[in-house]
C-alpha cells in the first residue's frame, strides 16, 4: 500500500477514534460522575484524557509502514 494512501486512511482512522472516544467517556463520566467528589473526577478525566493516545500510537505505527532496513 502507497505511504500517502496510509497515512490519508490513518489520519481518518485517528480523527474518528478521538471523536467516537470522547462522546464514549463523555457518556460514561455523565452516568457514573454525577455525585463523585472532585478528585475522583480528576483522576477520571486525567486517565481517559491519556488513554486515548495508546491506540492512536497503533494507527500512527501503521501509517509509518514496515521497518526499512
Amino acid at each position: 500500500m502507497p505511504v500517502r494512501l496510509r497515512k490519508f486512511i490513518g489520519t481518518i482512522l485517528i480523527v474518528v477514534l478521538v471523536l467516537a472516544y470522547a462522546v464514549l467517556a463523555n457518556t460514561i463520566a455523565v452516568a457514573t460522575l454525577g455525585d463523585a467528589p472532585w478528585w475522583g473526577q480528576l483522576l477520571y478525566f486525567l486517565l481517559t484524557g491519556l488513554l486515548w493516545v495508546l491506540p492512536a500510537m497503533v494507527i500512527i505505527k501503521w501509517m509509518a509502514g514496515p521497518k526499512q532496513q
